[in-house]
C-alpha cells in the first residue's frame, strides 16, 4: 500500500525530530555533534573530517579544510555541574584552528569549574561568514538541547582566542542578524551569547584609524564582556576599541591588559599572560552566572 505524500512528509519531519532528540539524550562526554545534519550553507565544498597540518610547531594540533563544523562536547562532574555552559571558538587568523591549545585544553580547565563546554570547529580557511553561519547555529544548538545537558538556557556564553575572538565578538554583537535560512526547529532559538570572553583577541579594530570593526554593533543589549590582552601584542588594540565601545554603551566589560605576554599563548604554564587569565576569567565567570 502506498502512502500519501503528505503523510511520508509528516513521517519523514518526526523521525528527523526523534533523531535529534536521541542524539541530545545520549551525549556523552567527547560526544561530536555535526553543526549542519544536511546540508552547510554557502559551502560548494563536500563535507569531510578536518584536515590536520603538517605544521605542529610550539607543540599545537592545526586543523583546516573545514568543510562539516561540529561541536564537541565537554561534560563536567556531576558534583561541579554549575548549570552553565561555554562554546569554545580555537583561534588560527581564520585560516586554521588550533584546536588543542586554545579548543580541547580550555574546554577542559573549563569542566573542572563547573562548565559544560563545547568546542568549535568552525570553517577555515577564509570563510568568515560561514564561520559566523557556525556559531550562531552552534549557539542554538546548545540552547535547544540545554535540558540534556543539565544547562540553564540563560547562561550560555562564548569565549574565543584570537580570531576566536573576533568570532565570539561577532557572535555577541550581531545575534540580531540572522546570516543563514533557518532550517528546521533549531533556527527558531535565540543565537544571542549570554556573556562572552574575549582572549587576545583580533580583527576588532578594522575601521576608520583603527577604530571598531564597522559590522560590531554595541547596543543596551549587548551581553557582558571580559576581555584579555598585552601590551605588546600586536593586536592588542582590538581589545582596547572593543572595551571603549562596550563602555560607552554601557554594557557591562572586563578589560585586564598586562605588558608581557605575546599572543597566542591559550592557557600554557610558561608565558606570564597565559598563567594570568584564567583566574581573572574565573572570578569575572562566578559574577556573571550567579
Amino acid at each position: 500500500m502506498t502512502l500519501p505524500l503528505r503523510p511520508i512528509k509528516v513521517l519523514f519531519s518526526l523521525s528527523v525530530l526523534i533523531f535529534s532528540l536521541v542524539t541530545f539524550a545520549n551525549a556523552q562526554d567527547g560526544t561530536v555533534i555535526h553543526v549542519w545534519p544536511d546540508k552547510v550553507p554557502g559551502e560548494t565544498a563536500p563535507k569531510h573530517p578536518a584536515v590536520v597540518t603538517d605544521n605542529n610547531s610550539g607543540n599545537v594540533t592545526r586543523l583546516t579544510d573545514v568543510t562539516d563544523p561540529t561541536l564537541k562536547v565537554f561534560l563536567p562532574d556531576a558534583s561541579v555541574n554549575n548549570g552553565a555552559a561555554v562554546i569554545v571558538c580555537p583561534g588560527g587568523g581564520y585560516r586554521i584552528l588550533a584546536i588543542d591549545k586554545e579548543g580541547h585544553e580550555v574546554a577542559e580547565w573549563l569542566t573542572t569549574l563547573g562548565y559544560t563546554a563545547f568546542v568549535l570547529e568552525y570553517r577555515v580557511p577564509e570563510k568568515q561568514d560561514g564561520a559566523l553561519n557556525d556559531i550562531q547555529r552552534a549557539i542554538r544548538i546548545v540552547r535547544s538541547g540545554a535540558s540534556d545537558w543539565k544547562v540553564d538556557p540563560d547562561k550560555i556564553g562564548v569565549i574565543g582566542f584570537s580570531a576566536g575572538g573576533s568570532l565570539a565578538a561577532r557572535a555577541g554583537t550581531m545575534y540580531s542578524e540572522d546570516s543563514y535560512s533557518p532550517e528546521d526547529a533549531i533556527d527558531k532559538v535565540s543565537s544571542k551569547p549570554n556573556f562572552a570572553m574575549l582572549i587576545y583577541p583580533a580583527y576588532l579594530d578594522k575601521g576608520e584609524n583603527r577604530s571598531l570593526t564597522p559590522e560590531l554593533k554595541i547596543d543596551d543589549n549587548t551581553p557582558p564582556m571580559f576581555l584579555f590582552a598585552t601590551a605588546d601584542d600586536t593586536h592588542a588594540n582590538s581589545a582596547l576599541v572593543m572595551a571603549t565601545a562596550l563602555r560607552d554603551k554601557k554594557v557591562p566589560v572586563s578589560l585586564h591588559l598586562l605588558p608581557k605576554g605575546g599572543h597566542g599563548y591559550g592557557l600554557r604554564p610558561g608565558n606570564p599572560a597565559g598563567e594570568t587569565w584564567p583566574s581573572l576569567a574565573e572570578k569575572w565567570l562566578k559574577e556573571i552566572i550567579k
